[in-house]
C-alpha cells in the first residue's frame, strides 16, 4: 500500500466521530467478551492489574485500570522528574529558541504545541520528553513531581494516530491533535504535561477535575485507549538521564532525570 494511501486512510479516519463511536462499542457489555483476546492479543501482563480480568465490565474498564499496590515503584528522590506512565521515548531534546527538533523527523514549536499559551515563553529553552503508549501499555498518567496544578487547558483538534507511521508521515500530529494540558509548579519551576489524544481514543479525563496539588507518582489522568504524552520542562530546569534517548522503554515512576533550580 503506497504512502499516499495510507495517509489518505488516516485523514479520513481522524474525524472525532469515529472515535466517539469506538469509544461507545468499548464501553458496552458486549466487548466484556474480547477482554481476554486483547491481553492475549498484546501481552499485557494481567497479573499487575487491580482486579482479576472477570471483575472488569468492559474493555474500555479494563483498558483504563489501575494497577495493584506495589506494582510500580517511584522513585523518591525530591529533584528528580518521574515519568508519569508506561511508555515508549519516541522523542527527547533540548527546545532551542521555541523549536522542539527531530521528533520522528519533524520540528514543532513550543507555540503550536501549548496553544499559544501566556505560558510559552516559560519553555523557550526547556526541554522536551515525547512518550507513546501502546494499546500494551498501562494507560494512566500520573504526576511527574509534587506541586501546585497552576492551570489547567483543553485543546480541541484531530485524533490522528500518534504511533511511528502518524508521527513520521502525517504532519504535526502532536500540535493537530486534541490535547489536554496540565501546568505544575514545582520548586525547581515549572512543567507542562501535554496529553495528546490519538486515533480509537474517545476522550482524556482527569482523576479529579477540581485536583489543584500533585504528589509525584499520584494519579492525574487517563487515557481510554493508547496515545502520548509530552512533557516540557521550563527553561534551565531538567537535565535528562545520560542512558535515556528515544527507543528506550520507561515504567511509570522511574526517575527520567533530575530538575535543578534556575
Amino acid at each position: 500500500m503506497s504512502r499516499w494511501l495510507l495517509k489518505s486512510m488516516t485523514e479520513l479516519s481522524s474525524r472525532k466521530w469515529i472515535s466517539v463511536c469506538t469509544g461507545r462499542l468499548a464501553q458496552s457489555g458486549l466487548s466484556r467478551r474480547f477482554i481476554p483476546r486483547f491481553v492475549k492479543l498484546y501481552g499485557i501482563r494481567a497479573e499487575e492489574a487491580e482486579k482479576p480480568l472477570s471483575d472488569y465490565a468492559t474493555l474500555n474498564e479494563f483498558f483504563t485500570r489501575r494497577l495493584r499496590e506495589g506494582a510500580r515503584e517511584i522513585d523518591g528522590a525530591a529533584d528528580t522528574l518521574v515519568s508519569p506512565v508506561d511508555a515508549l521515548i519516541t522523542g527527547a531534546g533540548p527546545v532551542q529558541a521555541g523549536t522542539v527538533l527531530n521528533v520522528k523527523g519533524q520540528n514543532y514549536t513550543v507555540e503550536e504545541l501549548l496553544n499559544r499559551s501566556p505560558r510559552m515563553d516559560n519553555y523557550r529553552h526547556g526541554f522536551c520528553l515525547v512518550l507513546y503508549l501502546s494499546p500494551t501499555d498501562y494507560h494512566r498518567i500520573h504526576a511527574p513531581i509534587t506541586g501546585q496544578i497552576v492551570e489547567k487547558e483543553h485543546i480541541p483538534g484531530k485524533v490522528y494516530p500518534v504511533n511511528d507511521f502518524g508521527l513520521r508521515h502525517m504532519p504535526r500530529v502532536l500540535s493537530r491533535n486534541e490535547r489536554l494540558v496540565t501546568y505544575i509548579r514545582h520548586q525547581g519551576g515549572e512543567l507542562a504535561v501535554v496529553k495528546v489524544g490519538a486515533m480509537n481514543v474517545s476522550s482524556i479525563q482527569y482523576v479529579d477535575p477540581e485536583q489543584r496539588e500533585t504528589v509525584k507518582g499520584g494519579e492525574l489522568a487517563y487515557f481510554e485507549f493508547g496515545s502520548t504524552v509530552v512533557l516540557l520542562t521550563a527553561s534551565g530546569t531538567f537535565d535528562l538521564r545520560g542512558d535515556l534517548m528515544p527507543g528506550k522503554r520507561v515504567r511509570m515512576g522511574e526517575s527520567l532525570g533530575r530538575l535543578h533550580r534556575r
